[in-house]
């Protein structure tokens, strides 16, 4: 029986532009057969993982509102109206609207198609530019000074890797990948260095015909700021040296070379963590962000911490990841001191 995902792997594999767009009706070909032809473009060029995501978007999302949508009708308002839709009711199962930062990734996809389309002379009338998703600035969680150092406390108790894992996030800032993909020859021990030069995820195997649905990949990090060399705390150092005999190829996380932990059975881990400090649930990410806060109220550059974040800009760790606890917003208002009937600092 044929399924929707078939029939858009089909029309990926057997279409291309020449012979779809030929003459001079192009502009009444349907979206669907453009975006699939733009997902056959991308796959030559991006990393696996990019393309299983923008696959994803476009299978998910694109396809079922805009698939049958004829190119010279694809106007700013017609796709206004989309990008809504999915902010207020976009989940697949109904409960409610997409992240703004799924429905901006959309949108971004949504543009690129189109300037694919421009490539082959094919004008869609949406102007892009003038299509504005309000941003959202409600602030990340971060662990509060109480609950992080005891936290920080269970996670010393013993030297085992994971918990080691644990702490290259809450006190170097590595994101939940990276810690997966570690391994023994990413620790300088003489520089006290840790080089991040890998990431580890689970994607969908969009070759899937007789083989497993999704597959664990290594890849390069994210992005270029990603690649990056951080000096190592002695306490950590420490707790690495029990390592410094091993292979090259042993994963941080499992002491082994042929064994490592995915990133999804760690966020499993650090749940069961948490529920034995009595804690809060939060997700695996939040320990980059108590990380990037806790620097700041130490007095760390912006500049110093952005580069051992991996951000390309200062901006993004200021605005994503710098969030200023209660206790440093009080620690402030006390610089305030009555002087002659004045406030100063």
């Amino acid at each position: 029986m044929e399924t929707k995902e078939n029939r858009i792997t089909d029309v990926v594999q057997q279409f291309t532009i020449p012979k779809i767009f030929k003459g001079t009706k192009r502009r009444l070909f349907k979206f669907e057969f453009l975006a699939m032809q733009w997902l056959k473009n991308v796959k030559l060029r991006v990393k696996e993982s990019s393309y299983v995501k923008y696959y994803n978007i476009v299978k998910n999302h694109i396809i079922p509102d805009l698939g049958e949508q004829q190119l010279e009708y694809l106007t700013t308002e017609v796709v206004e109206q989309f990008i809504q839709k999915k902010l207020q009711n976009g989940k697949r199962d109904g409960s409610g609207g997409l992240s703004e930062k799924t429905v901006k990734d959309i949108l971004s996809i949504l543009k690129e198609i189109c300037l694919y389309a421009v490539c082959w002379e094919i004008e869609i009338p949406c102007h892009f530019e003038l299509i504005k998703i309000k941003r959202n600035n409600q602030e990340v969680r971060i662990l509060d000074k109480k609950n992080y150092l005891e936290f920080v406390q269970f996670l010393l108790d013993d030297n085992s890797f994971i918990k080691t894992g644990i702490l290259l996030s809450l006190y170097m800032g590595l994101r939940l990948g990276e810690v997966c993909a570690l391994k023994r020859q990413h620790i300088l021990y003489k520089e006290k260095i840790l080089c991040v030069r890998g990431t580890m995820q689970r994607i969908q195997n969009t070759d899937s015909v007789g083989k497993k649905k999704t597959k664990v990949i290594i890849t390069t990090p994210k992005s270029n700021s990603s690649v990056r060399d951080i000096p190592i705390p002695q306490f950590l150092m420490e707790r690495l040296e029990k390592m410094k005999s091993f292979s090259e190829d042993t994963f941080i996380l499992t002491g082994s070379t042929e064994h490592f932990i995915e990133p999804r059975t760690m966020e499993n881990i650090l749940k069961r963590y948490l529920q034995k400090c009595e804690m809060e649930q939060v997700n695996y990410h939040i320990l980059r962000h108590t990380f990037a806060t806790r620097c700041i109220e130490e007095g760390f550059d912006v500049k110093s911490l952005s580069e051992i974040l991996g951000h390309s800009n200062v901006n993004i760790t200021l605005n994503r990841y710098v969030h200023s606890s209660m206790e440093q917003k009080r620690k402030n208002m006390d610089k305030l001191l009555p002087c002659s009937g004045k406030l100063v600092l």
